[in-house]
């Protein structure tokens, strides 16, 4: 037998319905949210991604300035005067005379490589150079 506070009681029962529309109500603000903070973080990332591409760019002008000047410097030391020079002053060479030079035969256009190897063998060589 029932209880007279319990008869009197009323029981409420939930609308499926609203509880339907708050479930999808919150499923849609949450994809919401999402797509925004998607959005938001690839902004960041773009930002992000755009200083880099600066310093980048910054470092290769840098680059570039630093081989260009090394290419001059390679260039000047290169030079045949500079080298003349330092062997004259440095290693106390002298140029040579006239009667030191020889014309290497293989490299002239009218000869081939036997005839001049035929050559160098009947050209006077001190004893001491001989090939043998």
């Amino acid at each position: 037998m029932p209880r007279p506070d319990q008869a009197s009681r009323i029981v409420r029962e939930r609308d499926q319905r609203w509880l339907r529309a708050m479930r999808l109500a919150l499923g849609l603000s949450i994809c919401l949210m999402g797509g925004a903070l998607g959005v938001v973080g690839l902004k960041v990332e773009q930002v992000q991604l755009s200083y880099r591409l600066e310093a980048l760019r910054a470092a290769k002008v840098e680059l570039d300035e630093l081989n260009r000047r090394l290419r001059v410097e390679l260039a000047t030391l290169r030079s045949l005067s500079r080298i003349e020079g330092k062997a004259l002053a440095e290693l106390g060479m002298v140029p040579p005379v006239r009667h030191q030079v020889q014309m290497a035969r293989e490299f002239v256009t009218a000869g081939d490589g036997a005839a001049s190897l035929r050559t160098a063998r009947e050209t006077q060589v001190p004893d001491g150079l001989r090939l043998q």
